[in-house]
């Protein structure tokens, strides 16, 4: 029986190398996640890790009405064991470590709906770009369970007192609310938000790759780590990017601009 879902991932070739637009297709029913979709976008972000020139990726969810609309409840109400409810939540946490372990900057694009744990894998995301009609919401403790996995992250994002605005009401805010909570990065009507995407794009692709990469697996380790020892470690990385050369190219080239 062919998949419910599709996931299309289109390789943009670029002279600085590859930006991936991973868009997930399960539009009839707001792009929910099941087991299928869990493993195969998990396995998708899997290999796009191990893709060398890869630059950028660009999350979205296709239809237009939402990125992710949630768990698919269906499958949800059908599970009775604390068995069932461990297997299917780490699945989603494996989704979104799966983006958060993509050693380039990962992209979302919000249009729609965002719920759940549509929510918890677009916080996995680096960036969020997001439509001013988009709404946001973690509903989970109206069906009787509570948000979890990558909800963890909201603290960090929107600090510890919207967050349990959003979990203990499981209210629904609007983009403009996301935007002034510190969730998203960008609001833009409709009709703007391909364009604001690529802005984005344009200026992660401009700066030198492994600067770029270094920056996100720096921060991946400050989240983890004391300020001192977060201080120490960007010395480390530093040092390493020096070692790298990266920079030589890039401040001779300004150097000889200023004298010019």
């Amino acid at each position: 029986m062919a998949a419910a879902h599709k996931i299309d991932i289109a390789w943009e070739r670029r002279p600085a190398g590859i930006v991936a637009h991973v868009t997930y297709d399960y539009a009839r029913r707001l792009n929910v996640l099941n087991p299928p979709a869990l493993l195969d976008l998990t396995e998708a972000f899997q290999s796009l890790s191990r893709e060398a020139d890869l630059r950028c990726v660009v999350f979205a969810g296709a239809g237009g009405r939402a990125f992710i609309g949630g768990a698919d409840i269906n499958h949800m109400a059908a599970m009775k064991s604390s068995e069932d409810g461990r297997a299917f939540i780490t699945m989603i946490h494996k989704l979104c470590q799966a983006v958060r372990d993509c050693p380039v900057p990962v992209i979302c694009r919000l249009e729609g709906y965002t719920l759940g744990a549509g929510l918890e894998v677009a916080a996995a995301c680096d960036l969020r770009i997001a439509t001013d009609t988009a709404h946001f919401g973690m509903p989970e403790v109206k069906v009787g369970v509570p948000s979890v996995v990558e909800a963890a992250l909201l603290p960090r994002l929107i600090g510890w007192g919207r967050t349990s605005r959003l979990l203990l009401t499981a209210e629904t805010i609007d983009a403009a609310k996301a935007e002034a909570w510190g969730f998203v990065e960008e609001v833009v009507p409709e009709s703007a938000i391909g364009a604001a995407v690529e802005r984005c794009v344009a200026s992660i692709v401009e700066a030198t790759p492994l600067s770029v990469r270094a920056q996100k697996r720096l921060m991946r380790r400050w989240e983890r780590l004391s300020l001192d020892e977060a201080v120490q470690a960007g010395i480390d990385a530093f040092a390493q990017s020096v070692a790298e050369g990266e920079h030589i190219e890039r401040m001779g080239a300004f150097i000889r601009r200023k004298r010019a």
